[in-house]
């Protein structure tokens, strides 16, 4: 039931997530709103940790689980960030369906898990379809679009290998001893980008619609987004929770499109319909096949002459 739960609130928190980064940067900057994001998670959880009395561990495999996290928050969310900038946020979320294919991908590296039967190829190219989908209505747009893409496919990329990695450490930390080491090393990155990238003055073109989405998103989208994820994490294979985005795509969609005028052509709708459909032949053709074959085998047994 807990991690049933756990599922329908990550769907939700990630349908609504991209609208929020999109609203976080826009005016104050991209650096800026996914830092002042991640310094909100990370005071959040230090406090959920003191709360629970709790102490971060500081073996090997914990600051190695702690590094791997850290990549994911800093390196996967500063180029979703980016990306968001040029793109509809609901093209963030239909992006972020392709994670079960990279993470198979992974998994058949790190973890010599098995995910090139037939089914997976048939949904690699429904993926990879809608994927050309989304990149021929981006080239409509402008070429900014396209980078947007670009950015949002490497973050997903990262984001799986460091999930992928995770799982290979096998530290066995609770998730909210993972996400606080991860935030605790990912932020003095965070800090040395806004120096370098940004004007080091607060901006002052701050909106409440800003605040809001910051708020939002280091208060619930980090702090229980990330506890969630990474409670899956350790219960879950990688490719199990890689399935995660299934109907968060259309949700988001849905979100932009009522809440932010974004635009909904049939290629979006097509594109996004593709990795979907890509999602549920990933997830079920070889469930399906392996049940036939099952029911199969046994009718021949019972109609077998002795």
């Amino acid at each position: 039931m807990r991690i049933a739960l756990a599922y329908i609130s990550i769907i939700i928190l990630w349908a609504t997530t991209p609208l929020a980064i999109k609203w976080s940067g826009d005016g104050p900057g991209f650096i800026f709103g996914a830092g002042s994001r991640m310094t909100i998670g990370t005071a959040c959880m230090l406090l959920l940790l003191l709360i629970r009395r709790k102490r971060l561990p500081s073996h090997r495999k914990a600051k190695q689980t702690y590094l791997a996290v850290a990549i994911q928050i800093y390196a996967a969310m500063l180029c979703v960030y980016w990306g968001a900038q040029f793109i509809p946020s609901g093209w963030v979320s239909g992006i972020f369906g392709l994670s079960p294919f990279l993470s198979a991908f992974f998994a058949a590296i790190w973890l010599k898990e098995r995910s090139l039967s037939f089914g997976n190829i048939c949904s690699y190219f429904l993926g990879l379809s809608g994927l050309s989908m989304l990149f021929s209505s981006a080239l409509q747009l402008n070429i900014q679009a396209v980078y947007g893409i670009m950015g949002v496919l490497t973050a997903v990329s990262l984001q799986t290998a460091c999930a992928v990695w995770v799982k290979r450490i096998k530290a066995k930390l609770p998730a909210t001893t993972q996400v606080t080491g991860g935030l605790v090393f990912s932020l003095p990155a965070y800090l040395i980008t806004w120096l370098i990238f940004s004007d080091t003055s607060w901006p002052h073109n701050l909106s409440l619609i800003n605040i809001v989405s910051i708020t939002y998103l280091g208060v619930i989208a980090t702090t229980i987004g990330f506890v969630l994820y990474y409670y899956l994490l350790i219960h879950l294979s990688a490719t199990t929770v890689g399935f995660i985005p299934l109907i968060s795509p259309v949700l988001a969609l849905y979100i932009g499109h009522s809440l932010n005028h974004e635009l909904i052509t049939l290629k979006i709708i097509t594109g996004t319909a593709l990795i979907i459909s890509a999602l549920i032949v990933h997830e079920f053709f070889d469930r399906f096949i392996r049940l036939f074959k099952k029911t199969s085998h046994k009718k021949l047994g019972i109609n077998r002459p002795k």
